[in-house]
């Protein structure tokens, strides 16, 4: 019945351990291809887990028997759950996926699988067969949302069902293999008590954020790369009015918005024929049509800014979305360029106005050297100074150095800049204490 696959003579006398993962590979492939022709894969995919799991053990241990493969109970619970794996989940990756505290997997090829945990890149144990078998792990993804990738389509953005990001290039774009990452978003949405736990900001940020947000002052949350801007918008989102008509616009849902008045929309890709795309300045329009209190944009990449500008202008105020740039004044910059995508020929002041006009409030988020993620600044915009949007602190994150466990040490203060949006608050009747520009936190001193 098929190969036999027995230990060949010599490999295992030279090094056990060298050998061992090869004749695992060939065994789980040859016990997962038998499996297909003997397994009904359309109705075993609508039986309850734990039923599937009993019909995948009652096959592999008569294919094992048949093989005369000697294998302990251990062994053979760990292939059968790997094979359950490869025939319900997405194979090697499935272990990660189940791991709560990971927040990014990062597969470089077929053997070299990393992830994120607590802010720091680690290699696992993880690995593919060879470069078909991630290629078909990247193929399942992408089916499942209707989408697919080959030569034509060699690159591709997908989403799995509890809306991890994944983003895949394989060959002859991706030169050593296949490559894929999925970006974890967790249900659990991370509260300010747990902001503050962890340090990403002390008590009197959060205070006057807070404030900000409840009396409708538009915020940009400013942020490199994994340095946690969906993270803080969707606390920050908690403090919108439960009666507010919110809506998000994405190009991959990410925010986690809590409020009970919510529509939320995703950009749609083209198809092959290159039809049928949906931007995120359309949905932008349609939102405005739609009698939104606020207008929340997941990330701000492209000519939708134009749109979201007149928007923050013409009475959608309190809106929010993110942008990458390393500093408030990048991030106008950044703004500005988009701005300009827009083929519009519109004068670079006018546009620089509307800018310092719209946004009122910049949150600077930044992930340190020790994986930790703080708020480093939060900024007022104080208006448009000698052709640029010039933005004054009001709360800075001040680094040290780095303490001998690694960890850096730093300390949260205010700049001594009394902000003009404190008027604001007033105006809405939100009364802030007298102290608060008052607090100095230390961090790892």
């Amino acid at each position: 019945m098929g190969t036999t696959l027995r230990p060949q003579p010599g490999r295992g006398t030279g090094n056990p351990a060298a050998a061992r993962p090869d004749r695992y590979f060939d065994l789980k492939g040859e016990i997962h291809r038998k499996l297909i022709g003997v397994l009904n894969l359309e109705k075993v995919a609508s039986l309850p887990k734990e039923r599937v799991r009993m019909e995948i053990g009652r096959v592999v241990e008569r294919l094992l028997d048949d093989e005369r493969v000697p294998m302990t109970t251990a062994e053979q619970n760990r292939i059968i759950e790997e094979v359950l794996d490869e025939v319900l989940g997405l194979g090697p990756l499935e272990p990660l996926l189940k791991e709560p505290s990971i927040s990014d997997i990062l597969v470089n090829g077929p053997h070299k699988v990393f992830i994120e945990r607590a802010g720091k890149l680690t290699l696992t144990g993880v690995k593919f067969k060879d470069n078909a078998h991630l290629l078909h792990i990247i193929e399942k993804i992408v089916s499942q949302v209707g989408r697919r990738v080959d030569e034509a389509v060699p690159i591709v953005d997908a989403r799995l069902p509890d809306g991890s990001r994944v983003n895949a290039i394989i060959p002859p774009l991706a030169l050593d293999g296949p490559s894929l990452s999925i970006r974890r978003f967790g249900r659990h949405v991370i509260t300010s008590d747990e902001m503050m736990a962890n340090r990403t900001l002390m008590p009197t940020m959060l205070r006057f954020v807070a404030a900000c947000v409840q009396a409708k002052t538009t915020i940009l949350i400013s942020g490199g790369t994994g340095s946690g801007k969906t993270t803080t918008l969707n606390a920050l989102s908690r403090f919108i009015p439960e009666e507010e008509r919110i809506i998000t616009i994405e190009d991959t849902a990410e925010l986690q918005l809590q409020q009970r008045h919510l529509l939320k929309f995703e950009t749609r890709p083209p198809n092959l024929n290159k039809e049928g795309g949906i931007n995120q300045r359309q949905l932008v329009r349609t939102a405005l049509r739609m009698r939104p209190d606020r207008i929340v944009i997941g990330e701000c990449r492209g000519a939708e800014a134009l749109d979201m500008l007149q928007a923050m202008n013409t009475g959608v105020e309190g809106s929010m979305s993110t942008i990458h740039a390393n500093t408030p004044r990048d991030a106008f910059s950044r703004l500005e360029a988009m701005v300009l995508m827009s083929d519009l020929e519109i004068p670079s002041k006018v546009i620089l106005q509307q800018l310092a006009s719209a946004i009122k409030l910049v949150v600077q988020v930044a992930r340190l050297q020790d994986g930790s993620r703080k708020i480093t600044a939060i900024s007022e915009v104080a208006g448009v100074v000698d052709d640029r949007v010039e933005t004054e602190d009001i709360f800075v994150f001040e680094r040290l150095g780095v303490n001998d466990a690694g960890k850096v040490q730093g300390r949260f203060h205010w700049t001594g800049y009394k902000p003009k949006v404190l008027d604001r608050l007033r105006v809405s009747g939100i009364k802030l204490p007298e102290d608060i520009f008052d607090e100095v936190v230390e961090v790892n001193l």
